[in-house]
């Protein structure tokens, strides 16, 4: 392949298919930038592309997913560790790149970080890795001691011989091992999750103690010998143009280098490049610029309403549109005793990650001759949710071959799905680059550019509908979405026959899906009607499932009372055949001791929900004042993941996830004004403040039965148990967001 230049879509389509086809653990020659990473390693020796041991058994554990404070990191080694028993206190972890993995037939497999799919993806690899450096290293040392390898133990990074009392350390047999052929992966027998321990455990950080100290260094720290900084204004309405800037206004300004246009694809902005960042900003804020802003500066947030309701009255033939047609809903509503209406909406919601977007690119000339100054390699030290899609992007945007592009992964100051297949600032970095060969150039967003130019969370509208009899079970239930399309934008090839079945997340019906409905309806139509806008979308932390979550479990919420049975009973009569969904919905319930009196004033709520393979459920607490100052106290959240690799780690992502979706159910709103985003920065685009956020408590209900996600699951459940808890509260549903909108303070 290394002469071949890829484009972004085409090599992210293959590399799946790659992926999926399982991993090459072999030990093929190391190139030469491989050859001095071993250096650096301080003469540790490969046994496998997972591991590599040091002679004073240091365990270098190869981490191919991304870091954003979600834990992968620690989780993934621990799983390794588990299968090759080595010494947990000597372990430290590096980060492979998308060249050396590529360079080797991507050994490393898929490197990309979203979806909640880090260890649930990689699980299986990482520990066959894992157990088949434990067997090489076996091998080696039976060779050394000149015993069979059946009469060898292993434990903490130490092999013994009982019958002879001898020890070697692993650091004493891993250079030996390493020229070892790899056993059969397929073949290997890994631990029962039973009996895992060093898994299964809650075990600290590895990348806590640089974290504290300030050692770790993200992409907008970093620094380079003669590194050059930019910083970029795209047109404010998206879709628009640059005209015309004039340079000259500027050019004199302390630090200034140049002023570059940058056209990429969509994207027409302007760069300033100067020594540092603030003088790049200072110079961008004086410069003169003159945009074409286009048709779309027509547009507003009213005009997308309205786009968005006539979806929900569209006519459309049965079946026609994405979603689910189970008997006959629309009739058994009509001729049900009761009839329940109900219509909500979601507005677009920033990531507003505390890293802003930023990539550093550096790109080297070094032909002969004439041709001296053509550019010969690329590099980028970005922080990415998806090192090959930053790679491929790399590649296209200097016109290079994969093999001659390198991207150095760095940790991320915040995902939420915004670094993942949206590569814009990588693309951004390398057109300035291109006037300064030779010179890194790190481009760095300001936070009113950040906001201005997300992919948001998709907005959405719900019309829902449900019948009752008269002894008020549940006879129908229409759901109909009207929003935009993540797919349009990022994945059109997804989309079959105009239907998009990934907004309709959490209602689907595939019992090995990530996320299928938890209910039986006697009869059911699920609809979603696809009206995108100018805007552009993207995955935000439990993406669709968030939305939908609140139109299912609110409406659930509102059938319940119109029937006049407790919330629980109601759930739980809809979920027989849903066991892992009542499961959750049951721990959670028991432990906010749910049914029993409250003090005065307090109010609960309950929402379960199932996405990205995990099932969860939360029980809100809150209290309303006479003037609608709304204190959420407590929030109860069991989740069933299947195989718990580190506890407190869930724990921990349970925790973030409510913050981030009760910050979302307050606060979050960006609004179109003129086609272009109003809020602009944190005093417009409020965040939740530490003295609003409940004290939470997880409730962790392992089944060892299969691998499901973590950071993104139980985001959506938190959102309705608290407007559940609000309706029990005032008696009125609260049915369009944020809070903040509808009359409600925050203590």
């Amino acid at each position: 392949m290394s002469n071949i230049t890829l484009k972004r879509r085409s090599f992210l389509v293959g590399s799946g298919a790659l992926a999926a086809g399982g991993l090459a653990l072999g030990i093929p020659a190391l190139m030469p930038s491989e050859a001095q990473a071993q250096d650096a390693l301080g003469a540790g020796a490969e046994v496998n592309v997972w591991v590599v041991i040091k002679p004073d058994d240091t365990c270098v554990i190869r981490i191919a997913r991304s870091e954003m404070g979600q834990g992968t990191r620690t989780g993934l080694a621990q799983l390794v560790v588990e299968e090759l028993e080595c010494d947990w206190r000597k372990v430290t972890t590096e980060m492979p790149t998308p060249g050396q993995s590529l360079a080797r037939k991507r050994a490393w497999g898929e490197m990309s970080t979203g979806g909640s799919r880090g260890i649930r993806i990689s699980n299986d690899y990482v520990r066959r890795g894992g157990a088949a450096a434990r067997i090489m290293l076996l091998q080696a040392a039976a060779e050394q001691l000149q015993v069979p390898a059946s009469e060898l133990t292993t434990a903490s990074g130490v092999i013994t011989h009982a019958k002879s009392n001898r020890k070697l350390r692993y650091g004493q047999v891993a250079a030996a091992a390493a020229k070892l052929a790899p056993p059969n992966l397929a073949a290997i027998t890994l631990k029962n999750p039973k009996d895992w321990q060093i898994a299964g455990k809650a075990m600290a950080r590895i990348d806590t103690q640089e974290k504290l100290n300030g050692s770790l260094v993200y992409g907008a720290d970093l620094r380079l010998d003669g590194m050059l900084c930019a910083a970029i204004k795209d047109c404010p309405v998206f879709g628009g143009k640059l005209v015309s800037f004039d340079e000259n206004a500027v050019k004199n300004m302390r630090g200034v280098k140049k002023v570059v246009r940058v056209e990429t694809g969509v994207i027409s902005a302007v760069a300033v490049v100067a020594d540092t960042w603030w003088r790049a900003k200072q110079a961008l804020a004086a410069l003169p610029i003159v945009w074409d802003e286009g048709a779309n500066a027509k547009v507003s947030s009213s005009s997308i309403a309205a786009h968005l309701t006539e979806g929900l009255s569209a006519n459309a033939p049965l079946g026609s549109l994405a979603g689910r047609v189970e008997g006959d809903a629309l009739g058994a509503i009509a001729k049900s005793a009761k009839k329940v209406e109900a219509t909500y909406f979601t507005p677009f919601v920033s990531h507003a990650a505390m890293e802003p977007m930023n990539a550093t690119v550096k790109l080297t000339a070094g032909g002969e001759g004439a041709m001296k100054e053509k550019i010969m390699k690329a590099e980028c030290w970005v922080p990415t949710q998806n090192g090959e899609a930053s790679h491929a992007a790399l590649a296209e945007a200097s016109n290079l071959p994969l093999a001659q592009c390198e991207i150095y992964k760095m940790d991320l100051g915040g995902g939420f799905g915004r670094r993942g297949g949206n590569q814009d600032y990588i693309f951004q970095a390398t057109e300035v680059a291109k006037h300064f060969v030779g010179t890194p150039i790190k481009l760095l967003w300001s936070r009113e550019e950040d906001q201005a130019h997300d992919f948001y969370r998709p907005i959405a509208m719900a019309k829902m509908a449900a019948g009752l009899d008269e002894q008020g079970n549940l006879t129908g239930l229409h759901i109909r979405v009207s929003g935009q399309s993540i797919n349009a934008l990022l994945s059109p090839l997804n989309i079959k026959n105009g239907k998009d079945e990934r907004q309709l997340q959490g209602l689907w019906k595939t019992l090995d899906g990530d996320a299928q409905f938890g209910y039986t309806v006697p009869h059911l139509l699920t609809e979603y009607v696809m009206r995108n806008t100018h805007i552009p979308v993207g995955p935000w932390r439990g993406v669709n499932t968030n939305q939908n979550a609140i139109f299912a479990e609110c409406f659930i919420e509102e059938v319940a009372r119109a029937a006049g049975k407790d919330s629980l009973e109601f759930r739980r009569a809809l979920m027989k055949n849903h066991p892992k969904h009542l499961a959750v919905l049951n721990a959670a319930a028991e432990k906010a001791g749910w049914g029993k009196p409250l003090p005065a004033g307090r109010f609960r709520g309950i929402s379960q929900f199932m996405g990205y393979a995990s099932y969860s459920a939360a029980v809100a607490e809150i209290s309303l004042s006479a003037n609608n100052e709304l204190k959420v106290h407590r929030i109860v959240s069991a989740t069933d993941c299947g195989h718990a690799v580190n506890p407190d780690q869930i724990a921990a992502q349970i925790e973030g996830g409510i913050a981030y979706g009760l910050s979302a159910l307050f606060f979050g709103e960006m609004t179109v004004e003129n086609g272009r985003m109003k809020e602009q920065n944190f005093d417009t685009y409020r965040i939740m403040r530490l003295k609003e956020m409940p004290k939470v408590e997880s409730v962790i209900v392992p089944t060892f039965d299969f691998w499901g996600g973590v950071g993104e699951p139980t985001i959506c459940v938190a959102a309705p148990a608290v407007l559940n808890a609000i309706l029990a509260a005032t008696g009125k549903p609260v049915r369009s967001l944020p809070l903040k909108n509808q009359g409600f303070t925050f203590a």
